[in-house]
């Protein structure tokens, strides 16, 4: 009985694990014949986002716009475009947002570095605060007026 639930287990650990792979939703009638082509179009279309999906990639979306930029792209490259006027005709047409790796430009630049800027601000932010700290420059102490009032009010209290 042991040995016959050992292959049934493996199997269904192994459609677990097939099930974990990308899913391409590139259809048939999409695929050039040169093979070389096909690879460059894959590249590239791994590289565009899919406007409806926005998470996902061209290659890997169901949506008909998806389809629409894929076939695009094969027809650039079929055309005779090298892969970066492909991409830029595209950019050129959908805007910087097609990217799924957003270039750095001056557009862009503020929010590439935001982090390391909130980093250094609040890096120096703690190191002014344990500076202040180790100078002593918390509560001062009592005047002579003061504590003369001080050791009067605790004497009064006796």
């Amino acid at each position: 009985m042991r040995r016959r639930c050992l292959p049934v287990s493996f199997m269904v650990f192994v459609l677990v694990l097939l099930s974990f792979q990308p899913v391409s939703a590139l259809q048939p009638d999409e695929v050039l014949d040169d093979p070389v082509l096909e690879a460059r179009a894959r590249e590239l279309s791994a590289e565009l986002r899919c406007m409806v999906c926005q998470n996902q990639s061209i290659d890997d979306s169901d949506a008909e716009l998806a389809r629409d930029l894929r076939v695009l792209v094969r027809d650039r490259l079929t055309a005779g475009d090298t892969d970066e006027e492909v991409i830029e005709y595209v950019v050129d047409r959908y805007g910087e947002f097609v990217l799924l790796k957003p270039r750095f430009n001056y557009r862009n630049a503020l929010l590439w570095g935001a982090p390391f800027i909130l980093l250094s601000f609040g890096g120096a932010l703690i190191f002014a605060n344990a500076r202040h700290r180790n100078t002593g420059g918390g509560v001062a102490g009592l005047n002579a007026a003061e504590q003369e009032q001080l050791d009067r009010i605790l004497n009064d209290r006796e």
